[in-house]
């Protein structure tokens, strides 16, 4: 299966790069310092069209593939981790509509949320179920025409800003996580619902991440994505198709470093000569950037095989943001040492990116889950292993 850029992928990075240079980059600083929600450039953003790429044109979106949607994300994050995680976020919660709800739930919630109106968030993470989703505790109890939620979530992107949310809980205890969890639709209006707490966090920092409580939450039947006991199937649906977000991320938050650590060493006099005349440092650029080329290879590879629905889109999805997630933590760590001092000071940006990539080595599934899933699509692959590949855990 290949794939290539097109004329309209092109002008869509131009489009983005030229935005986010202008209009996110400035800010990006005093996002971080500040750990406050970028709402003017949630609106920007929004104006702009790009927080519906993932809707259909009936629902006002724009409807792109998923490789301008990963050439979107890097552009942003690029300039800035934080912003970019306003449309990550925007097309993770929606997913499970996408890939389960009715044509009613489309119909009610896509609108403004592809208008950039509403805010949507994914909530899966429990305080106990981090890797292991299976894990998961919060029960909904179906009283007449309504589920009644009750329990907790934790670590949830944009949880605390949110208008809307699709939430995983219970609704067969006896059967487990597996077999017995259940997805919904949750306005974030109901009575019942809170979002007590927002982490402080290493990066991304403009990003709430919050934890969220239930507390005899009522919502319709109608509100619930498939049938009873599809939770967990449809969680792991989307999870095979958002990460790849993630590692769009990954490659525009490395290629920002690398813009910074070239700027700098071109810049940077020492012992009589530019710091980019040294072999050493030239050696170290050049592993940055091919390093950087093949993950973003890879991401594009992997949207491809989204676009196509895949029979093993997971095994690229996963590589993709093992590769691309390892290539950011190691280049903006070496984009710091090419600064030196100055790299570890917040006057310049790679002390940012370095911190704001950690965070793509652990959501929506660490590392070391992504090479389980790569391991058991191998084995599926071989015809080997096929209990293996039934017990697919992974975290948001």
């Amino acid at each position: 299966m290949t794939y290539r850029l097109t004329d309209e992928h092109e002008e869509l990075r131009a489009v983005v790069r030229e935005l986010a240079e202008e209009r996110i980059a400035p800010r990006a600083a005093e996002i971080d310092e500040t750990a406050e929600f970028p709402w003017d450039l949630k609106e920007l953003l929004a104006k702009q069209d790009l927080l519906g790429t993932c809707f259909h044109e009936r629902h006002g979106g724009t409807g792109l593939d998923a490789i301008g949607q990963a050439i979107l994300v890097e552009e942003i994050a690029r300039a800035d981790a934080t912003t970019s995680l306003i449309p990550i976020v925007q097309k993770l919660g929606a997913l499970p509509i996408l890939l389960a709800g009715s044509d009613e739930q489309k119909d009610r919630y896509f609108p403004r949320l592809a208008s950039g109106e509403w805010l949507i968030a994914f909530a899966l993470t429990e305080a106990a179920a981090g890797s292991d989703v299976s894990a998961n505790r919060m029960r909904a109890r179906l009283e007449s025409d309504c589920y009644v939620l009750n329990g907790s979530k934790r670590f949830i992107t944009h949880g605390s800003v949110a208008n809307l949310l699709t939430v995983f809980a219970l609704t067969d205890p006896d059967a487990g996580g597996r077999r017995g969890m259940s997805a919904f639709i949750v306005e974030t209006e109901t009575p019942g619902f809170a979002a007590p707490r927002v982490e402080h966090k290493m990066g991304i920092r403009g990003s709430p991440t919050a934890e969220l409580t239930f507390d005899d939450v009522r919502i319709p039947v109608q509100n619930r994505l498939g049938a009873e006991g599809e939770g967990f199937k449809i969680a792991m649906e989307t999870l095979d198709r958002s990460r790849l977000s993630i590692a769009a991320q990954a490659v525009g938050i490395a290629q920002g470093a690398i813009d910074a650590a070239v700027r700098h060493a071109a810049d940077r006099q020492q012992f009589g000569q530019r710091v980019a005349d040294f072999q050493g440092i030239q050696f170290m650029l050049a592993d940055m950037a091919s390093q950087t080329e093949a993950a973003r290879q890879l991401t594009y590879a992997a949207a491809a095989r989204v676009d196509a629905a895949a029979w093993d889109l997971p095994y690229w999805t996963s590589s993709a943001k093992l590769v691309a997630g390892d290539t950011a933590m190691r280049v903006t760590t070496d984009a710091v040492q090419v600064l030196g001092g100055y790299g570890y000071i917040t006057e310049y940006p790679v002390e940012r990116m370095m911190r704001d990539a950690k965070i793509t080595q652990l959501y929506e599934g660490t590392q070391q889950i992504q090479r389980l899933v790569i391991a058991r699509q191998l084995l599926q692959r071989a015809g080997v292993g096929a209990e293996a590949s039934d017990r697919r855990e992974t975290s948001a």
